[in-house]
């Protein structure tokens, strides 16, 4: 409802005219299937005003794509589409000038071209047509255009510094469902929300497809049980959008979802008998950083350490896509789907031991900084080469190098076992190797199960203040 909102906000902006320029221009970005197409089409339905709604298909030849465009013109309800007929436009500026032209110059509209990054790789003159026919002509008219991509290195650089649409319009980043809404939706308690989380990444049509109270187990049973639920074909679709081919980039992002976190692991499940070679893996792994398919942690202490980065896959259900559910979709079509429930429940508890980590991390920084710890302003993790020891939660002042470190921690995310004398023995012992800390770092534990009464712990957090935390 606030991006609705937001949207809005600008198609009223344009209808009074109280910007610097007549017309505005919104970029939209956000990961595949998380509702962008979705959410533009809702607001043209209810907006009221005279629209266009333009989709690229990939790989199609920008000839085509241009004639598309200049039909869906002549069908749309647009002021002057009879000024317009569908011919074949020569260029981008040609076919971005009609656009202009079926706006007219009164009533206020809304032109949607949706995955432009596909555009903009078929055709490196898109841009400059898109700077020249706004600077000269839609920025003038009662216009809002919406710019919609899933590329997000690609959506960004549209407003780079040395690109041609620099500075022409504000940007709109669309967000999978928080915590908070995943467990309204869902019906579950906070713990069991927070595995939804982990399986659904918050998108919402799988998060939609979650009956109210349905349990853990019951909804993968209905997902895997139907070869074409949205559990098991989002992934799918997800990845033919930005990888349709067998390539190493696919083979590198398969590598992280399967739980290879190091450079050098990651280079050896690829190549197989040598692994693939770091002049060719770099270069990847730059790219699908850039996408924001895959993060990049770093060891946060008082230290600079760039050499021991770990990586992972950046969106939650893909992770969970990639560890289970690639596999189970033949499984599902051939009526096996017991076959991959009991791989997923013999894996479970480790996998999400670790899967639940960057979410904890996450919402911990919404609840922090607070009176305990007013400069606990980041939340981290911090380990060496060997992973040993390798300490859960590393709260500091700044990032990327700490001023001072707030407190070191655990996370134990196990059902039944609550966070006890032995793990926090464990956790003080690894705790002296990190770089900042001294005998009077605070100590703490998240954890599923709750705490052991009696540990000298500086607080502790469970699924129930997870939840709650604040900006969610």
């Amino acid at each position: 409802m606030a991006d609705l909102e937001l949207l809005h906000g600008q198609l009223d902006a344009v209808t009074r005219g109280t910007g610097t320029t007549r017309g505005r221009a919104l970029i939209m970005t956000g990961r595949r299937r998380v509702g962008k197409s979705r959410l533009v089409q809702e607001f043209c339905d209810r907006a009221g005003v005279p629209y266009i709604y333009f989709q690229a298909t990939k790989n199609r030849p920008p000839a085509a794509e241009r004639r598309e465009l200049a039909e869906a013109l002549t069908c749309s309800e647009m002021p002057q589409r009879e000024l317009v007929t569908a011919t074949d436009p020569g260029d981008w500026n040609h076919a971005l000038r009609s656009v202009a032209v079926a706006a007219g110059d009164r009533t206020p509209c809304v032109v949607v071209l949706d995955e432009v990054p596909w555009l903009i790789e078929q055709d490196r003159g898109f841009e400059g047509a898109l700077q020249t026919v706004w600077d000269r002509h839609l920025s003038s008219r009662p216009v809002l255009l919406i710019l919609v991509g899933s590329d997000l290195s690609i959506m960004e650089s549209l407003q780079a510094y040395d690109r041609p649409f620099f500075g022409r319009a504000s940007r709109m980043t669309v967000r999978p469902l928080e915590l908070p809404d995943v467990a309204q939706m869902t019906g579950l308690g906070a713990a069991e929300a927070i595995d939804a989380l982990l399986i659904t990444g918050g998108l919402p049509e799988i998060v939609q497809s979650w009956a109210p109270g349905m349990s853990r187990v019951d909804f993968l049973r209905a997902g895997l049980g139907n070869p074409l639920s949205p559990l098991l074909m989002a992934g799918e679709l997800s990845l033919l959008g930005e990888f349709p081919e067998a390539t190493h980039t696919r083979a590198v992002l398969e590598a992280v979802g399967s739980g290879e976190r190091t450079f050098s692991t990651i280079a050896g499940r690829v190549g197989g008998a040598a692994p693939l070679h770091s002049g060719t893996l770099a270069p990847i792994l730059a790219n699908l950083v850039a996408k924001r398919v895959v993060s990049v942690d770093l060891p946060l202490s008082t230290l600079p350490d760039n050499k021991n980065k770990r990586y992972r896959v950046a969106d939650p259900y893909l992770r969970f896509w990639l560890a289970f559910l690639q596999r189970a979709v033949a499984e599902s079509e051939r009526g096996r789907p017991d076959v991959a429930l009991r791989r997923i429940e013999r894996s479970w508890s480790a996998w999400r031991g670790r899967a639940v980590e960057p979410v904890v991390r996450e919402r911990l920084e919404r609840l922090l900084p607070d009176d305990a710890w007013p400069d606990a302003e980041h939340v981290g993790g911090w380990w060496n080469r060997q992973n040993n020891p390798e300490i859960d939660l590393v709260a500091a002042d700044r990032v990327p190098v700490a001023g001072r470190i707030q407190f070191v921690g655990s996370i134990k995310w196990l059902d039944a076992r609550p966070f006890d004398r032995h793990d926090y023995d464990e956790l003080v012992r690894g705790a002296a190797a990190v770089p900042g800390w001294v005998p009077d770092t605070p100590v703490v534990a998240v954890s599923r199960a709750g705490v052991e009464a009696g540990l000298p712990l500086a607080a502790s957090w469970g699924p129930a203040e997870l939840l709650t935390a604040r900006g969610g």
